[in-house]
């Protein structure tokens, strides 16, 4: 049986993991609800319609399967993660709670109206609708990742005794509730959502558009998928470079905040200056990929880099290694490559945007089969690149649960048995993974649905009879 420390880890990460994908795709698809709505109810343009109920479809799904799979998260405090609980239960509770009562509740309230009123409320409640269910979604992110964000850097609270008990006490709930980390957590993962939704619907553009002009297939509602590329691509050129050069601000933070997890992210073993930041790195041997040390890794790197990224702008600056840190350290493999992945997809989202900017302004956008190719391979990718991070977040963190406060072996449910977690986490292995094929397999069929029907003739996002769309546009 797997010890029952590392399978209560195991289990926490696998029902993370599949659950994140909903929540990004509900959190990223608000925004263009939103939008889409506006201009149904102001232009009246069918496009416009389709768009909103096509994308709302894939919105509500999202929505259903991620409270499914993110009500058991909060069970799995309590199973496998009883002794944090206990600790931390007075400060960690609250944004939990007020996730339920507040954000959740109201995304569950006006998602009915917004999924099935259309026709049955006027237009200003239709689109409050649209703005409370978009709002709700976000406030969801909001209360996660304030508790997340007081786990990272655990702020306005004391450590008091109870019944022999150490727990944590809240002492100043601003302190603790607008911690430092919770700004840079925010703005990066909800800039992931919606880039993560532009590839998705980028990627999904592009492959009706490929099927329609490049393979010579005739596509039904060709000009609602056009419409979906532009809006795809739009989204795609402001958030790509918006992550790169915010991921960049939110590293000096990282480096002030926990500097053993910058040090695994950089596999800095002994403390040095003039570190180079690694773009592209290769394992030598078997040895390099499990136990990776900067000095020894083969790569293409900039020479300082890391030392510019830790410090904001000195190559020369020092970065402090594991060796300087008592206790365990980090498992510096997961986190140095699953770091170096995440920049990597990073620049290559920016390097698609630019592309398909590019083409888009020169009138090639339909033409370039290439491009779409590199779209539709690149469609589930946002949502890879936004587990990578968070698996940069969380195991970079180890051997902390609460940093400085509570190691993760000492949070895990004492009288938990090897053989009870070993049991619930090949259960919920097959009940999760069971759960992403079915929302997996209801998305296709509703992208292989198509749009809704509408009244009137099938307009592309300039309002032009999708007839008279060329493929050299």
């Amino acid at each position: 049986m797997i010890d029952p420390v590392f399978a209560s880890r195991l289990q926490f990460a696998l029902t993370t993991i599949v659950h994140i994908i909903f929540p990004v795709m509900s959190m990223g698809l608000a925004p263009f609800l939103v939008y889409f709505t506006w201009k149904d109810i102001r232009t009246g343009k069918p496009v416009y319609e389709q768009l909103r109920r096509f994308w709302t479809q894939i919105f509500a799904v999202s929505f259903v399967v991620g409270t499914v799979t993110g009500i058991v998260l909060e069970f799995e405090f309590g199973t496998n993660f009883a002794a944090f609980s206990t600790t931390a239960g007075e400060l960690f509770g609250g944004p939990l709670a007020l996730e339920g009562m507040m954000a959740f509740m109201l995304e569950a309230t006006f998602l009915g109206i917004f999924v099935f009123g259309r026709k049955r409320v006027g237009n200003v409640l239709y689109m409050l609708s649209a703005i409370a269910v978009g709002l709700g979604t976000w406030l969801s992110a909001l209360w996660i990742l304030i508790a997340n964000s007081w786990m990272q850097t655990p702020r306005g609270y004391e450590l008091a005794t109870e019944n022999g008990q150490t727990i944590v006490q809240l002492v100043d709930p601003v302190a603790a509730y607008a911690n430092p980390r919770f700004p840079w957590m925010f703005v990066h993962m909800q800039n992931a959502a919606v880039e993560s939704v532009a590839l998705f619907m980028a990627g999904l553009g592009a492959y009706f558009v490929f099927r329609h002009y490049v393979w010579g297939y005739p596509v039904e509602n060709i000009g609602f998928w056009e419409t979906t590329l532009k809006f795809g691509l739009l989204a795609l050129l402001i958030t790509a470079p918006l992550q790169v050069l915010h991921g960049d601000l939110y590293a000096r933070h990282v480096v002030e905040t926990q500097p053993q997890k910058f040090a695994a992210m950089e596999a800095v073993w002994e403390t040095d200056s003039y570190v180079p930041e690694y773009i592209v790195a290769f394992p030598t041997s078997i040895q390099d990929l499990f136990d990776p040390r900067a000095k020894d890794i083969f790569g293409i790197g900039i020479p300082g880099g890391a030392s510019w990224l830790a410090s904001g702008g000195d190559p020369q600056a020092t970065i402090q290694g594991l060796e300087e840190f008592e206790g365990p350290q980090p498992p510096v493999a997961i986190v140095f490559w699953a770091f170096r992945l995440m920049v990597a997809l990073g620049f290559w989202f920016i390097l698609l945007a630019v592309w398909g900017g590019y083409r888009w302004w020169r009138g090639e956008l339909l033409s370039d089969d290439l491009l779409q190719k590199a779209l539709m391979l690149s469609m589930p990718l946002g949502i890879v690149a936004v587990e990578l991070g968070w698996v940069v977040t969380e195991v970079g963190r180890q051997p902390w649960l609460i940093q400085g406060v509570l190691r993760t072996s000492e949070g895990v449910s004492t009288g938990l048995t090897g053989v009870e977690a070993t049991t619930t986490l090949a259960g919920f292995a097959v009940v999760y993974l069971g759960l992403l094929a079915l929302y997996a397999y209801v998305v296709v069929r509703i992208i292989r649905t198509g749009p809704p029907t509408v009244d009137g003739p099938e307009l592309d996002g300039a309002g032009t009879p999708a007839s008279e769309v060329q493929a050299d546009d």
